[in-house]
């Protein structure tokens, strides 16, 4: 490996790390922000939830094709692709001057956002090829994600109280042409196995079609019901999509999915954890601003700079702890470890109170939630460590779909139950705060009880890697 190898490197992952962030803060930033766009752009109450589902839509649905072409036609190229559409979406949505103008940006910043995630993770267990400095990438990767959610709904309050909602759009601008030029330099040149070896375009359709109407089915869930004719209708073609899809795998010459990933029991347990445990922390991502704003009577700022511990501990804790740990100790252990914080978290939570106090009631889940800065790098680390180098890119993006499905089932689950509940309380004649909390201790106490069934799969059926001996290193091409 050459002197400047290691230097090329760290700048790779930077990029990487810079593309992550960015992603995962416009998922989260614009949760604050939607007052001031519903106010200024005339959204209607329904209308004004497909500013999220939108992305959440394109995002979950391409996933999975994106790492697939990723592997075909090459990683650099998707990523730099997926971060051009990406920026330029961002811009049409900060201008967007209506509803229209902006769903459709968010829809396609979920693309671009799906084409380059897809085949981040790809990238990076490619370049960083020894146990010791891979799981320090992974920490360094996984704090983007771990934090980045908190820390964008505390940049989306300070810019939309102190400059305008349109700023959380237009902050992509410049952070995307940096990471494009830098990723044209820094990034390793790959050819791909070219579009012959796996052009699948049947099972494309399939998967794309049935991942985002099922993402869109569960989306809705809260709006009609779970037995409703919408839902339960949607939801059976959705199957049947996907259904097909697998028949099409198991029988394609050149499958978009080959179904040989899923015998490593690691690849498999690491999605089924993944799942389980996004949905829990919808909990606390969402939930608990509401709580604050509905509840407490916070504002959109106060509400940001009440979540910052949060991203402060699951950024401190992924950033400098996790890659120690997960070298002394294994990822398996360390991923137990924070799942028991989590659900530690959440089980402080399910008691909260309607009139609670700062630091007694939250500044404790703000530090124990801390538990997401070693959950997340030790689940991609086991996710990623049963693909073969010829998969990486699917792997990559298999890993970021049930990503999408555990946020999605998240906000489908935990919101109807919540809901639900405040109802019957409301009914009940008790008081708005009093309903309110009622139903998020509900959505709460399912959270802890999803994370125990995570808990349980990564007891069960996850196992601990051995560690295999370094393969020579590749340097970037200028």
């Amino acid at each position: 490996m050459s002197r400047s190898a290691p230097r090329s490197r760290r700048l790779a992952l930077t990029v990487l790390s810079a593309a992550m962030l960015m992603t995962i803060l416009d998922g989260s930033i614009v949760t604050v922000a939607m007052p001031a766009i519903q106010h200024d752009l005339g959204f209607t109450p329904a209308g004004l939830s497909w500013t999220v589902n939108a992305y959440l839509i394109a995002f979950g649905g391409l996933l999975l094709l994106a790492g697939r072409l990723g592997d075909l036609i090459g990683r650099k190229v998707m990523f730099l692709t997926g971060n051009a559409i990406f920026t330029a979406a961002s811009v049409l949505a900060a201008v967007a001057t209506g509803p229209g103008v902006l769903i459709t940006a968010r829809f396609l910043q979920g693309a671009g956002s799906a084409m380059a995630s897809a085949v981040m993770l790809g990238i990076l267990v490619t370049l960083f090829t020894g146990a010791a400095e891979r799981a320090k990438a992974i920490g360094v990767f996984s704090f983007t994600g771990a934090a980045g959610a908190s820390i964008g709904q505390v940049l989306g309050g300070v810019l939309t109280d102190l400059l305008s909602w349109h700023w959380i759009f237009m902050i992509n601008l410049p952070i995307g042409l940096a990471t494009i030029a830098l990723a044209i330099r820094a990034l390793p040149a790959d050819r791909g196995a070219g579009l012959a070896a796996g052009a699948d375009v049947l099972g494309a359709v399939l998967v794309t079609g049935g991942l985002m109407l099922g993402i869109y089915t569960v989306v809705k869930v809260e709006q009609y019901g779970w037995l409703a004719p919408h839902t339960l209708g949607l939801g059976a073609v959705s199957l049947i999509l996907l259904a097909g899809f697998v028949l099409r795998q198991a029988t394609a010459k050149a499958p978009l999915m080959p179904l040989r990933i899923f015998r490593s029991r690691n690849v498999s347990g690491a999605n089924l954890v993944q799942i389980l445990t996004l949905s829990a922390m919808f909990a606390f991502q969402i939930l608990v601003a509401l709580y604050m704003q509905k509840v407490l009577g916070y504002g959109a700022l106060e509400t940001g700079l009440a979540m910052l511990p949060a991203a402060l501990a699951i950024g401190g804790v992924s950033l400098f702890v996790s890659a120690r740990l997960n070298t002394r100790f294994g990822e398996r252990a360390v991923l137990l470890a924070g799942l028991a914080l989590l659900l530690g978290a959440m089980g402080w939570l399910a008691r909260i109170p309607a009139q609670a106090d700062y630091l007694t009631d939250l500044l404790p889940v703000m530090l124990l939630i801390a538990g997401g800065g070693l959950v997340l790098p030790a689940l991609t680390a086991l996710g990623m460590s049963g693909a073969k180098a010829d998969d990486a890119g699917l792997a990559s993006g298999l890993f970021n779909t049930t990503q999408q499905i555990g946020m999605a089932l998240g906000v489908a689950v935990l919101s109807t139950m919540a809901a639900t509940r405040t109802e019957e309380l409301l009914s009940a004649g008790q008081s708005q705060a009093s309903a309110l909390t009622g139903g998020y201790r509900v959505a709460f106490t399912i959270a802890a009880a999803l994370l125990v069934a995570a808990f349980a799969a990564a007891l069960l059926v996850l196992r601990q890697p051995k560690p295999e001996p370094a393969a020579p290193q590749l340097t970037p091409v200028a």
